[in-house]
């Protein structure tokens, strides 16, 4: 932990040297939805392979980079690109990006994933604001010693996702004319999709939709007392719910369909942030 405070520590003071300004708020975009960070005004790239220690995107559609501009009117600091425990990374690491968001002054972060959707009525290209989440990935990124620097030993995790923020996200939704679903997401660590069994448990545990990322992000920031809005783009129906094999070139393909519907509301959605 020591040695990881110190990369990141590292890693923020070249950022804020480079970028010459404090972001607001942090964003993390998921697979597929690269494009949100060319919303971005005045902005200042940072290819992750550029600091020290940091890891780097190894995945189709996540470009590998932080972008810091201006959006809404806000000052923001975008992760064009995350890592998943399935590449290899220890959950030090995949969590590693938020906390570099933290270090650099994001009071609140924006996280958003492709999933494949469970519950009945989901469709291909909905947007679904994540209510709650289930941890199924057999891990903790909390695991270890714990920094006082970073927060408690024993965070609580009641309102993952902030309440008020979800509400605000619906009054922006309606109107923008975007239609919002809300559900429980599930993580797996992946990179296979999942099995019909498998998704038939998923939906008698409670879950909505499924994907591998965003559950150890989400912990560590609640570890860091930061305020959670988490927005799940359904990409595909779950294993075993359509004829249709996954693939992740259709993934891709069904998150750039929806850039239509997130390029006026992610801006107008940022604006009506308090800070």
């Amino acid at each position: 932990m020591i040695k990881s405070m110190q990369l990141l520590e590292r890693c923020r003071m070249l950022i804020q040297k480079r970028a010459q300004r404090k972001p607001q708020l942090g964003i993390v975009l998921g697979s597929g939805l690269g494009y949100v960070a060319g919303l971005v005004e005045r902005a200042v790239e940072i290819n992750y392979h550029e600091l020290p220690g940091f890891p780097v995107s190894t995945v189709e559609g996540h470009q590998g980079r932080f972008v810091i501009g201006e959006l809404g009117g806000k000052t923001v600091a975008v992760m064009q690109g995350r890592f998943h425990f399935y590449e290899g990374y220890t959950m030090e690491q995949v969590v590693m990006g938020v906390r570099l968001l933290s270090r650099l002054g994001a009071g609140r972060f924006f996280i958003t994933n492709a999933s494949g959707g469970i519950r009945p009525g989901l469709r291909p290209g909905d947007l679904m604001l994540i209510r709650d989440h289930i941890n199924l990935m057999g891990y903790n990124p909390l695991i270890g010693p714990n920094s006082s620097r970073l927060g408690l030993r024993f965070p609580d995790m009641t309102q993952a996702y902030s309440a008020k923020l979800r509400q605000l996200a619906r009054e922006v939704a309606d109107e923008c004319s975007v239609e919002l679903q809300e559900g429980v997401y599930a993580a797996v660590t992946g990179p296979s999709y999942e099995t019909p069994a498998e998704v038939s448990m998923l939906r008698v545990l409670g879950a909505d939709a499924v994907g591998m990322s965003t559950v150890p992000e989400v912990i560590a920031a609640r570890h860091m007392g930061v305020e959670v809005l988490g927005l799940s783009l359904v990409t595909n129906l779950a294993t075993g719910l359509s004829d249709k094999k996954l693939d992740h070139h259709e993934v891709q393909a069904v998150a750039r369909r929806a850039e239509n519907s997130l390029q006026n509301f992610v801006p107008t959605l940022v604006s009506r942030m308090e800070f």
